[in-house]
């Protein structure tokens, strides 16, 4: 779960998220974030969409940069708990 105020991308981004890495190993979990983050920030082109299952809904926002930050944000805490670090986080 997580605890988290934003906008609906964002809490959005971060419901799919938790969904996505329940129960995945910690490596599983850092590729997944390397997949999404590189869909929010570039695109679809050369990824499989179809193997990201309902995170393939993101696959828009790299075309609302303003927007992107708002889908990246608790990846990004995912990462952080992941490294150990426990800072606020932010995309700023």
């Amino acid at each position: 779960g997580f605890v988290g105020q934003g906008c609906a991308i964002s809490r959005a981004s971060a419901s799919l998220m938790t969904g996505a890495v329940k129960e995945l190993s910690r490596a599983q979990a850092e590729q997944l974030f390397e997949l999404v983050h590189k869909l929010v920030m570039e695109g679809p082109a050369g990824l499989d969409t179809e193997a990201l299952g309902k995170l393939a809904v993101l696959s828009g926002v790299n075309e609302f940069p303003s927007r992107v930050k708002c889908a990246s944000l608790a990846w990004h805490a995912l990462r952080a708990a992941l490294d150990g670090k426990e800072a606020s986080v932010s995309t700023e």
